[in-house]
């Protein structure tokens, strides 16, 4: 994307979207060691909206873990690793 030569960028919708950046939103320019990181900022909402923000969150997140075969319990031992600490032949 282009900076205007006012200093203005196009969000992409999809972001806008993703991050819940809506007219009148507030958004910083972090600066890293790659570039730079768009934050939107944290409004005000309410219990109600951060859940169904949460939420959307959680769907768009759902399938997107494989573990390869294993259940959750071969997947959290395999994560955890070998614990040395227990006593267990």
């Amino acid at each position: 994307m282009r900076v205007t030569t006012k200093g203005q960028v196009t969000i992409p919708k999809e972001i806008r979207d993703r991050l819940g950046i809506g007219p009148g939103s507030e958004v910083e320019f972090l600066p890293t060691d790659d570039g730079v990181r768009v934050v939107a900022v944290n409004e005000d909402i309410s219990e109600e909206e951060a859940s169904r923000k949460f939420s959307r969150l959680l769907d768009q997140m759902a399938g997107t873990l494989d573990l390869g075969g294993m259940t959750t319990d071969e997947y959290i031992e395999w994560l955890r690793g070998p614990r040395e600490d227990l006593d267990i032949d």
